[in-house]
């Protein structure tokens, strides 16, 4: 079985509230709004159920097929591969967007491996999360190119192409434990 129990509860929960985190930022329909103290206060009592699940559309299918991508790698060399919520980041991101933050910065989720491998395998694990967001990212600026949208699609199309372009730069900084620095430290063990 390639995913368990807990695993599923961890895609809806992180899903979830990557959805609430985000509901702001990536709106359903963007409106031009008067910016004032009541407007923020209006902003922060009203849930609006199509930005909510807009926010999760575009947002959280980079993050799991990210994770995924990992999973997936792992397991066709051989490992064992649990897809895990970051339940910690998860929270702080909730708590900073109830506080009104305007910037979060979370690792929503993330993927344990574990049987080892050899450093090649290990640097292919490290960069499979981002090649699937490049795939998208590159994909996704194609579409916009040769497909003719209405506007609502090609706002998720352009969302989706920005989202997953900013996972893969983001990911591939060799920035400590992250996936850049996993994938560069494995490939110069593996040539050296």
């Amino acid at each position: 079985m390639f995913f368990s129990i807990n695993e599923i509860i961890d895609v809806f929960i992180m899903t979830f509230a990557i959805g609430f985190i985000f509901k702001d930022v990536f709106r359903f329909r963007p409106k031009v709004e008067v910016i004032t103290p009541e407007y923020y206060l209006k902003k922060r009592l009203r849930f609006n159920m199509n930005d909510f699940w807009f926010a999760v559309a575009v947002v959280a299918p980079s993050i799991i097929l990210h994770e995924f991508g990992h999973k997936f790698f792992a397991l066709a060399n051989g490992m064992s591969a649990v897809f895990e919520a970051a339940y910690f980041w998860l929270a702080l991101g909730i708590v900073l967007k109830l506080a009104g933050f305007g910037f979060i910065f979370l690792v929503p989720a993330y993927t344990s491996i574990g049987g080892g491998g050899s450093a090649l395998q290990m640097a292919g694990v490290a960069v499979a999360g981002p090649l699937v967001n490049l795939f998208f990212w590159l994909g996704a600026k194609i579409v916009m190119k040769k497909v003719k949208l209405n506007r609502t699609a090609y706002h998720i199309v352009f969302l989706t192409s920005r989202i997953n372009m900013f996972l893969f730069i983001f990911n591939m900084l060799p920035i400590p434990f992250f996936d850049g620095w996993n994938f560069f430290k494995y490939l110069f063990s593996a040539i050296f």
